[in-house]
């Protein structure tokens, strides 16, 4: 298996390159070094279980990459929610464009398959909570929702259009070691200048569904062997959810930290394109086999621990 993961070098897509070289798999990484750190995957580079090309996506030299590709894995993106209501250009160019082009060049090139890293936030502020696969209207409430589901439309057209396959996955939050943002990182960081006050976005009960970046990876390989319609879209998350306030406990108690004061920004949103209240319906992936190894609770001490270690 030849394998293309665009965004390799980044927090989900050095794990994914992990369990591509465990297997065996022929790899390549595409990545401009924007957000992703080439140190993630380094060893495999030095040992040639891996090619690097360092190109950004929104320009030339990478394409031929997808020469003899069996699968493009397309996780490069501007992942920053809060920055995409200040600046949404960039979002537009780093998400929509450079799929776009990632979609042409496997045109160009004949490759058969892509999995995409889409995004809870597509659903919006869902009413039907867990929310399926089918849930309609889909309404984003941040340009970085709305900029995913365009993405997943334009897949969607040039698998029916040119014979492709695809998967589409619509992430929980996604949390581990490497990862660098996030409500874990954030409170990590404040707490680490000041063990005695953290300031949280919001009104502390945002409630919302978290995944341990091995279970993620686990999924997505699972349904990539098993699913073979022309599109085939599902959520990865855990069954269950956690709020803000108690993940900052626990973040506290594993930094070893007591007493801590919090001080609250307000508002039932953290920010801007903030969705209060998020957990998705797993029963479509659990009908093709998977479990989530992790609930949210134990996700969420698992990644504190690895990301207090860095």
């Amino acid at each position: 298996m030849f394998d293309v993961v665009t965004g390799g070098a980044g927090f989900i897509g050095s794990h994914l390159v992990d369990t591509l070289v465990a297997r065996g798999d022929r790899v390549t990484v595409i990545d401009s070094l924007a957000a992703g750190k080439k140190v993630n995957i380094a060893r495999h580079i030095r040992t040639g279980s891996v090619s690097f090309v360092r190109c950004d996506l929104l320009k030339k030299g990478w394409q031929e990459a997808l020469d003899g590709a069996d699968r493009v894995w397309h996780l490069a993106a501007d992942p920053d929610v809060r920055q995409s209501a200040v600046s949404p250009l960039g979002q537009v160019n780093n998400n929509i464009l450079t799929t776009f082009r990632v979609l042409e060049a496997m045109r160009c090139w004949n490759v058969p398959e892509i999995a995409f890293t889409s995004t809870s936030t597509v659903y919006g502020d869902a009413t039907v909570i867990p929310t399926p696969e089918d849930y309609t209207p889909l309404e984003p409430v941040s340009v970085y929702g709305g900029t995913k589901l365009a993405c997943e439309s334009m897949i969607s057209a040039y698998c029916h259009s040119f014979g492709m396959r695809a998967f589409t996955f619509r992430f929980a939050n996604i949390i581990g070691e490497r990862s660098g943002h996030g409500v874990i990182t954030d409170f990590i960081g404040k707490l680490r200048k000041d063990p005695r006050n953290l300031e949280i976005l919001g009104d502390g009960r945002q409630t919302k569904s978290y995944l341990l970046v091995k279970d993620c990876i686990d999924a997505m390989l699972f349904v990539a062997e098993r699913a073979r319609e022309p599109v085939n879209t599902f959520n990865i998350g855990s069954e269950d959810w956690i709020d803000v306030k108690t993940i900052a406990r626990i973040v506290e108690k594993e930094m070893g930290l007591s007493p801590v004061s919090h001080n609250f920004t307000g508002g039932e949103r953290g920010w801007v394109g903030d969705v209060p209240r998020m957990q998705l319906s797993i029963e479509k992936i659990k009908a093709l086999g998977w479990c989530p190894e992790h609930g949210s609770q134990e996700s969420v001490r698992l990644a504190t621990r690895a990301l207090c270690r860095e």
